[in-house]
């Protein structure tokens, strides 16, 4: 049974590279970026086989642009993109040149996967037709209030208190007893 084991282990390891690719080439980062616009914040992950350097979004623009760089030739990227934050119809660009990457979308998420060639800095942009679908944006000129309402009154923790400090005195007690008998 351990032999099994570890042939199974060893086969992994042996078989790691998928599709012939080298280790490298398959190896995924996961980025997860956060964005902040009109009061909401959203979250879009990307998964990729280079660094990620930087990103911004410009919802005027409705605008997603990545910065990156890759040791690699062969770029690979899976983005997850709500679509509250942006959806539509998408356009993309990689280092300013229109790109058509493979689009799939459900009510919630628009799943974005980009294979593209080029080694070095890279710019991506993804811009959407549509943004902040069904939500509205938060404007607010209030200030949290710091003032302090207390859930409970004063005699509520004076008997949590009273009951805790009865019960350890019954317990002692019970307990000096049977060490007596």
């Amino acid at each position: 049974m351990k032999s099994i084991v570890f042939i199974l282990v060893v086969l992994f390891f042996v078989v790691a590279p998928v599709s012939g690719q080298s280790l490298s080439d398959a190896t995924g980062i996961i980025n997860r970026l956060d964005v902040q616009t009109s009061g909401h914040l959203f979250e879009i992950k990307l998964t990729s086989n280079f660094d990620l350097t930087g990103y911004e979004f410009d919802k005027d623009e409705k605008e997603i642009t990545l910065y990156f760089d890759s040791a690699l030739e062969n770029n690979l990227a899976e983005l997850i993109v709500p679509k509250d934050l942006l959806s539509g119809n998408f356009i993309f660009y990689v280092n300013n040149q229109e790109f058509s990457p493979r689009v799939e979308s459900n009510e919630k998420i628009s799943f974005i996967t980009l294979n593209f060639t080029g080694s070095g800095s890279n710019v991506v942009k993804i811009i959407g037709s549509e943004y902040l679908v069904g939500l509205d944006p938060i404007i607010s000129n209030d200030t949290l209030s710091l003032d302090y309402e207390p859930v409970f009154d004063d005699y509520f923790v004076w008997i949590v208190l009273g009951s805790a400090f009865t019960v350890i005195v019954t317990c002692v007690v019970i307990i000096v007893r049977k060490i007596r008998k």
